[in-house]
């Protein structure tokens, strides 16, 4: 018996932050997903995303948190294997959902496809998550950006999985000493 799940897109709350649904094929022998088709993409409204020019696939402890980091480039996010949950905040000033916050349990066959100044973190929720970033230009140290503390409660971000704030194996120092957002958004300075 074969099984099909087509593509599909979902608006959130954020403008342009939008999940989406990989086209999925299941047989007696397990599961296909398409990761990216430009054609699909570009049929849905998406913009046109190829070719990537950087592709990352991490590994994630449970419990870890990773983020929330809004670089000026797209990201087409997924978890590989493995659970997680993630959440993307606006960071960008001027945008008409500036300061949103959108939190989402991760499954394979989910994707996010993040715009440029949203940013993006996460935590893993099984032994062992393995989380794919593709990237429409190459990560550069210095490069034009924003980063925001994911331990800042103003998000109110429910990270579901225990964790230790001062364990950098559990959340890295860059990260947790990353600004508010309202310092990032230079709200009340």
């Amino acid at each position: 018996m074969v099984e099909i799940v087509d593509f599909s897109v979902e608006e959130t709350s954020i403008e342009g932050l939008v999940v989406l649904t990989m086209k999925q094929v299941t047989d007696d022998r397990g599961t296909v997903r398409e990761f990216y088709r430009e054609s699909a993409f570009v049929a849905a409204g998406l913009p046109s995303l190829g070719p990537w020019v950087q592709v990352n696939v991490t590994q994630t402890n449970k419990g870890a948190i990773r983020g929330m980091h809004g670089e000026q480039m797209h990201k087409l996010v997924a978890v590989a294997a493995g659970r997680g949950h993630g959440a993307w905040v606006d960071a960008r000033p001027g945008s008409p959902t500036a300061g949103a916050v959108v939190e989402l349990d991760l499954v394979p066959g989910a994707q996010v496809l993040v715009p440029p100044g949203v940013c993006n973190g996460f935590q893993s929720r099984s032994d062992s998550m393995q989380y794919v970033y593709c990237f429409d230009n190459e990560w550069q140290p210095g490069m034009d950006g924003v980063a925001v503390s994911p331990l800042d409660p103003a998000l109110g971000i429910v990270w579901p999985e225990p964790f230790d704030a001062d364990d950098p194996a559990m959340v890295s120092e860059k990260d947790r000493s990353a600004p508010t957002l309202a310092e990032v958004l230079g709200i009340g300075s």
